[in-house]
């Protein structure tokens, strides 16, 4: 299998599973829920906008602390 390059401001699952301090069924699970897109990657092997992950993080960082 050929490994993809990742464009510069993108972030693999493994990578936006570990970013959010989740396992990767839940990034899965997120998208599926609409609160975070696919931005580019094959289906197999998604990427996400690393804009997109930090809003997210910060998002739950913020629910966590209320």
């Amino acid at each position: 299998m050929e490994s993809q390059i990742i464009r510069p401001g993108h972030l693999a699952a493994h990578q936006t599973a570990q970013q959010l301090g989740i396992a990767l069924d839940g990034v899965r699970q997120l998208v599926r829920r609409g609160r975070l897109k696919r931005s580019g990657g094959s289906p197999r092997q998604p990427w996400y906008a690393v804009a997109d992950v930090a809003a997210l993080a910060a998002e739950r960082r913020a629910a966590n602390a209320a």
